[in-house]
Parts: structure tokens; sequence; C-alpha cells
């Protein structure tokens, strides 16, 4: 076995190793939240390592470009899948498990909603007193 080869099983295992930590974070996390930051941290690492253990299994020069595009392409799109995917969660008021700050609440449609409610319901209570 020569050091590619050796390098190249080493990066797949370990790529796949953190794939695996993943799936058990999905199992394992409380809240969708944390679910979805486990998929999306551990597909972007998960991914570059699978490929350029790969790569280092059978280097040439076309299989560096397809790398590359893979792991450019990848990055690119898991990032604002990952973010969409969490909006959504969010904006379908899914529960967090652990509730310490909601910087997203200005940021929603929604929040106006319940502001103008809000003001409406202390207005009305101030005009009874």
């Amino acid at each position: 076995m020569d050091l590619l080869t050796i390098i190249g099983n080493i990066t797949i295992v370990i790529g796949a190793l953190v794939f695996a930590t993943a799936a058990l974070g999905v199992l394992r996390f409380p809240d969708a939240y944390m679910r979805v930051s486990a998929v999306g941290t551990a597909g972007g690492v998960g991914i570059v390592l699978l490929v350029a253990g790969a790569l280092a299994l059978q280097p040439s020069i076309p299989n560096v470009v397809k790398v590359v595009l893979i792991v450019v392409v990848h990055l690119a799109s898991s990032a604002v899948g990952t973010m969409a995917i969490a909006r959504a969660t969010y904006i379908t008021r899914t529960p967090l498990e652990h509730f310490e700050f909601d910087e997203l609440a200005e940021a929603t449609p929604e929040h106006d909603v319940e502001e103008e409610e809000l003001s409406t319901e202390r207005g009305a209570a101030e005009r009874r007193s």
C-alpha cells in the first residue's frame, strides 16, 4: 500500500464517522433546530472528507476538477439549504427545547402582527382602567 491509499482510506473512514455522528445527533438532539444544525455541519465536513479520500484513492486531473466542483457546489448549497430548513422550522413555530433568546422574532412577519395585537390589548386594558 502506498501513502495515498492509506490517507484516502483514513479520510473516507473519518468522513463516514462524521456522518454517523450526525445521524446519532438526529436521533439524540431534543429539538429540530439542533438536528438541522448537526446535519448541516456534518454534511459540509463529511462530504469534503469523503470526496477528498476518494480523490486520494484515484488521483487524476479530471478527478481533481470533479472534487473541486463537488466541494464548491455542496458547500454553497448546503449552507443555504440548511438555513432555509431552519427558517421554515422557525416560521412554522416548532418549539425550541432550551429557549434563551430569539434573534429572528423581529425579522418575521408574525412578529409585527403579534406586536400589533399586544398593543391593541394593552390599549383596551388601559381604557377599561
